[in-house]
């Protein structure tokens, strides 16, 4: 017996599942998937900072030479040491940052990251050239030599190898040596004419044997290479004060002091050329400028007791150039080393310092200074002489007449 009407039965019959169903589950299964294996890997954890993107090593090497080309030389020097650490690998960055480091006057890094660039590459000419040129900075000429001469013996013709041998030469001050200087120079100008450093070197060359007109057009020349180059503009400058130039050297140092505000060299050259140009002012202030970047040099303060002599002004004078003999405490606290008679400028700071003690009536102390002189640098014919007059000066106010052996076979006109 069976249940008619009833729309409930025992046997239940199977739905078919529509195909676009199936194809549709298979596609999410898929999407889910990928998700799973190549989505969530490559997705960073939440709450964790996202990695800077780095820089390649040759946007650095770029900036760093777009700043040199402006005179921006920290900035430059700062940009290689950023390539250098993106790839410590690179010697030529090493090279490159050293070659800097010797225009900014850094030696001791110069030499430093010309020896790294050399650890990677030994028979790296370059990299011996610029250390032999850092050296040679350093007055240690003998070691400065062996490296020129190794960078030469790898690349005969690296034009910058024999531009630093030339600067090496003629920084020695030794008369003997400027002729192999000044082929030195020349060879490099003619291996690469368009090298600044050719240029520079052939013109410091000739300034240093009084060749001031053909020096003026080398350091023109390397200007126009690069005309924000600090040094380069110096060079011209002490080149047009020694032709009497004063207006372009005045021009060429304030260009100097402005691409490097903290060189004393260039703003004790300045205060020269004001002086020389008979504007007394100008010089005093460049010259006191120059103290307060290196408040312990006593060359900067005999530089300025000299203007101030000059000038008649004696009480300013003297102990300005007391710091420079003596040593002593400057205004602002800062301790001076007084510097040991020699010849050269140092002996002119002792005499202008005799003749400001003599001139204000304080023989006692100007006569000691004088005798020094007289024994310190006895081969120096100027200094005799100023020594000479400076006694003179001091027995004429006690009355005593100076004695005639005293007096000089050769008189030379005195400086003072």
């Amino acid at each position: 017996m069976y249940l008619r009407g009833n729309k409930w039965n025992m046997t239940r019959r199977t739905r078919r599942i529509p195909i676009w169903r199936l194809l549709l589950l298979v596609a999410l299964i898929g999407v889910m998937l990928y998700i799973n294996q190549v989505v969530v890997p490559a997705t960073p954890p939440l709450f964790i900072p996202t990695p800077t993107q780095t820089r390649s090593p040759e946007s650095f090497v770029s900036q760093a030479q777009e700043a040199f080309n402006s005179g921006k030389i920290t900035q430059a020097i700062q940009a290689y040491k950023n390539a250098i650490n993106a790839d410590p690998t690179n010697p030529s960055n090493f090279v490159a940052l050293a070659r800097l480091q010797v225009y900014a006057a850094e030696y001791d890094e110069a030499i430093e990251n010309a020896q790294n660039a050399l650890l990677k590459n030994p028979n790296n000419p370059t990299a011996h050239a610029v250390l032999g040129w850092a050296m040679g900075y350093q007055e240690k000429y003998g070691e400065a030599e062996v490296e020129i001469k190794k960078a030469l013996s790898l690349d005969p013709n690296n034009a910058l190898a024999h531009a630093y041998y030339a600067e090496i030469l003629i920084n020695q001050n030794d008369y003997t040596l400027y002729d192999k200087a000044a082929e030195e120079s020349k060879t490099a100008r003619d291996l690469d004419p368009t090298l600044l450093e050719s240029h520079r070197a052939r013109g410091i060359v000739l300034l240093n044997t009084q060749n001031l007109e053909e020096a003026v057009q080398e350091f023109q020349a390397a200007l126009g290479l690069n005309k924000n180059i600090p040094d380069l503009n110096l060079y011209l400058g002490i080149t047009y004060k020694a032709i009497g130039d004063y207006d372009l050297a005045q021009e060429s140092l304030l260009a100097a002091y402005a691409l490097n505000p903290t060189d004393t060299i260039a703003l004790t050259e300045l205060s020269r050329a004001f002086f020389a140009d008979g504007r007394y002012p100008q010089a005093a202030q460049y010259a006191e400028e120059a103290i307060k970047v290196q408040p312990a040099d006593p060359r900067l303060y005999g530089n300025l007791g000299i203007i101030h002599y000059k000038v008649g002004d004696f009480g300013k004078a003297i102990p300005a150039l007391a710091l420079a003999v003596r040593g002593g405490v400057a205004e602002d606290d800062t301790t001076v080393e007084g510097l040991p008679l020699d010849y050269g400028r140092v002996m002119e700071y002792y005499w202008y310092y005799g003749f400001a003690l003599a001139k204000s009536n304080r023989c006692s102390e100007a006569v000691p200074v004088f005798q020094a002189l007289l024994t310190g640098v006895p081969n120096d014919e100027i200094a005799v002489y100023n020594a000479t007059e400076g006694l003179a000066i001091c027995q004429e106010g006690l009355g005593t007449p100076l004695a005639p052996s005293a007096t000089p076979e050769n008189e030379v006109t005195p400086t003072p």
